[in-house]
Protein backbone atom coordinates (compact mmCIF):
# COMPACT_ATOMS: atom_id res chain seq x y z
CA UNK A 1 0.00 0.00 0.00
CA UNK A 2 1.55 3.32 -0.51
CA UNK A 3 2.15 5.99 1.57
CA UNK A 4 0.07 9.01 1.96
CA UNK A 5 1.83 12.17 2.57
CA UNK A 6 1.78 14.07 5.40
CA UNK A 7 0.13 16.90 4.05
CA UNK A 8 -2.46 13.97 2.67
CA UNK A 9 -3.20 12.64 6.28
CA UNK A 10 -4.10 16.96 7.28
CA UNK A 11 -6.44 17.18 4.55
CA UNK A 12 -9.65 17.42 5.55
CA UNK A 13 -12.04 15.15 4.65
CA UNK A 14 -15.10 16.46 2.13
CA UNK A 15 -17.87 17.60 4.18
CA UNK A 16 -19.80 16.91 0.92
CA UNK A 17 -18.69 12.95 0.77
CA UNK A 18 -19.16 12.64 4.49
CA UNK A 19 -23.33 13.75 3.41
CA UNK A 20 -23.84 12.08 0.57
CA UNK A 21 -24.06 9.12 2.20
CA UNK A 22 -26.70 9.97 4.69
CA UNK A 23 -28.73 11.76 1.95
CA UNK A 24 -28.61 8.63 -0.38
CA UNK A 25 -30.09 6.39 2.91
CA UNK A 26 -32.22 9.88 3.68
CA UNK A 27 -33.57 8.94 -0.42
CA UNK A 28 -34.23 5.18 0.22
CA UNK A 29 -36.49 6.02 3.54
CA UNK A 30 -38.29 8.21 0.86
CA UNK A 31 -37.21 11.46 2.13
CA UNK A 32 -37.23 14.14 -0.56
CA UNK A 33 -33.57 15.77 -0.36
CA UNK A 34 -32.59 19.34 -1.67
CA UNK A 35 -29.21 18.78 -3.21
CA UNK A 36 -27.77 22.21 -2.55
CA UNK A 37 -24.14 20.75 -2.50
CA UNK A 38 -22.23 20.28 -5.70
CA UNK A 39 -23.37 22.63 -8.24
CA UNK A 40 -25.43 20.43 -10.81
CA UNK A 41 -27.48 22.16 -13.17
CA UNK A 42 -31.11 21.74 -12.54
CA UNK A 43 -32.03 23.69 -15.24
CA UNK A 44 -32.89 22.46 -19.15
CA UNK A 45 -29.89 22.49 -21.30
CA UNK A 46 -30.47 25.19 -24.01
CA UNK A 47 -32.02 23.36 -27.24
CA UNK A 48 -29.46 24.69 -29.83
CA UNK A 49 -26.73 23.30 -27.57
CA UNK A 50 -28.04 19.89 -27.34
CA UNK A 51 -29.28 19.83 -31.43
CA UNK A 52 -25.43 20.80 -31.44
CA UNK A 53 -24.17 17.63 -30.02
CA UNK A 54 -27.07 15.17 -31.46
CA UNK A 55 -25.94 16.80 -35.02
CA UNK A 56 -22.10 16.48 -34.32
CA UNK A 57 -20.05 14.48 -36.74
CA UNK A 58 -17.25 14.75 -34.68
CA UNK A 59 -15.22 11.42 -34.20
CA UNK A 60 -13.04 13.00 -31.11
CA UNK A 61 -14.26 15.53 -28.34
CA UNK A 62 -11.17 17.53 -28.18
CA UNK A 63 -10.18 19.62 -25.31
CA UNK A 64 -10.34 23.02 -25.92
CA UNK A 65 -6.88 25.02 -26.18
CA UNK A 66 -4.99 25.41 -22.69
CA UNK A 67 -5.71 28.72 -22.63
CA UNK A 68 -8.94 28.75 -23.82
CA UNK A 69 -10.70 29.73 -26.89
CA UNK A 70 -9.21 33.06 -27.78
CA UNK A 71 -12.52 34.50 -29.19
CA UNK A 72 -14.25 33.64 -25.66
CA UNK A 73 -11.63 34.91 -23.82
CA UNK A 74 -11.80 38.27 -25.72
CA UNK A 75 -15.54 38.18 -25.08
CA UNK A 76 -14.86 38.36 -21.75
CA UNK A 77 -12.42 41.03 -21.60
CA UNK A 78 -14.58 42.77 -23.89
CA UNK A 79 -17.23 42.56 -21.00
CA UNK A 80 -14.82 43.66 -18.33
CA UNK A 81 -14.05 46.59 -20.48
CA UNK A 82 -17.65 47.59 -20.80
CA UNK A 83 -18.00 47.87 -17.05
CA UNK A 84 -14.69 49.96 -16.53
CA UNK A 85 -12.27 47.34 -15.74
CA UNK A 86 -8.83 47.54 -17.91
CA UNK A 87 -8.86 43.76 -18.72
CA UNK A 88 -7.18 42.26 -22.46
CA UNK A 89 -7.86 38.83 -23.34
CA UNK A 90 -4.19 37.80 -22.38
CA UNK A 91 -4.78 38.58 -18.74
CA UNK A 92 -8.18 35.76 -19.13
CA UNK A 93 -7.12 32.63 -17.45
CA UNK A 94 -10.29 30.34 -18.43
CA UNK A 95 -10.93 27.04 -16.21
CA UNK A 96 -12.72 24.14 -16.42
CA UNK A 97 -14.93 24.63 -13.41
CA UNK A 98 -15.05 26.80 -10.20
CA UNK A 99 -12.95 24.67 -7.75
CA UNK A 100 -9.91 25.07 -10.49
CA UNK A 101 -10.51 28.27 -10.62
CA UNK A 102 -10.63 28.92 -6.60
CA UNK A 103 -7.59 26.93 -6.64
CA UNK A 104 -5.63 28.92 -8.73
CA UNK A 105 -6.59 31.99 -7.53
CA UNK A 106 -5.82 30.87 -3.80
CA UNK A 107 -2.65 29.51 -5.11
CA UNK A 108 -1.48 33.07 -5.88
CA UNK A 109 -2.32 34.96 -3.13
CA UNK A 110 -1.65 32.91 -0.13
CA UNK A 111 1.89 31.88 1.30
CA UNK A 112 2.03 28.85 4.08
CA UNK A 113 1.46 30.71 7.15
CA UNK A 114 -1.04 33.18 5.29
CA UNK A 115 -4.22 33.33 7.13
CA UNK A 116 -7.65 33.81 4.88
CA UNK A 117 -10.69 35.09 6.75
CA UNK A 118 -14.05 33.64 5.13
CA UNK A 119 -17.64 34.56 5.94
CA UNK A 120 -19.80 31.76 7.25
CA UNK A 121 -21.45 29.62 5.73
CA UNK A 122 -18.59 29.27 2.91
CA UNK A 123 -17.61 26.72 0.43
CA UNK A 124 -16.45 23.56 1.71
CA UNK A 125 -13.53 23.46 -0.63
CA UNK A 126 -12.19 26.98 0.77
CA UNK A 127 -10.75 24.93 3.79
CA UNK A 128 -9.59 22.01 1.73
CA UNK A 129 -7.62 25.02 -0.62
CA UNK A 130 -6.14 26.86 1.89
CA UNK A 131 -4.77 23.98 4.22
CA UNK A 132 -3.03 22.74 1.10
CA UNK A 133 -1.55 25.43 0.87
CA UNK A 134 -0.46 25.60 4.64
CA UNK A 135 -2.51 28.60 4.83
CA UNK A 136 -4.81 28.87 7.74
CA UNK A 137 -8.65 29.84 7.37
CA UNK A 138 -10.30 31.77 10.17
CA UNK A 139 -13.96 31.39 9.70
CA UNK A 140 -16.51 34.33 10.66
CA UNK A 141 -20.33 34.42 10.86
CA UNK A 142 -21.35 36.30 7.52
CA UNK A 143 -24.51 38.27 9.10
CA UNK A 144 -23.79 42.05 9.59
CA UNK A 145 -25.00 45.22 12.03
CA UNK A 146 -23.86 47.27 8.56
CA UNK A 147 -25.32 46.43 5.39
CA UNK A 148 -21.93 44.85 3.19
CA UNK A 149 -19.81 44.84 6.33
CA UNK A 150 -19.55 41.16 7.80
CA UNK A 151 -19.81 41.79 11.28
CA UNK A 152 -16.11 41.23 13.36
CA UNK A 153 -14.91 41.41 10.23
CA UNK A 154 -12.33 43.89 11.25
CA UNK A 155 -11.37 42.43 14.32
CA UNK A 156 -11.35 38.73 12.62
CA UNK A 157 -7.80 38.22 11.91
CA UNK A 158 -5.69 36.15 14.85
CA UNK A 159 -2.71 36.91 13.37
CA UNK A 160 -0.11 39.26 11.29
CA UNK A 161 0.03 36.64 8.47
CA UNK A 162 -3.94 37.81 7.56
CA UNK A 163 -3.85 37.68 3.22
CA UNK A 164 -7.29 37.71 2.06
CA UNK A 165 -10.88 38.21 3.36
CA UNK A 166 -12.62 35.59 0.97
CA UNK A 167 -16.40 36.26 -0.19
Amino acid sequence: MPKISSRGQQMPESPIRKLAPLADAAVQRGTKIYYLNIGQPDIESPAVALDAVKQSDLRVLEYSPSPGFASYRAGLAAYYQGIGLQVNASDVIVTTGGSEALSFAMGSILDAGDEVIIPEPYYANYFGFAQALGAKVAPRPFWSAIPGIPRGMSTAATSSKHCAIWR
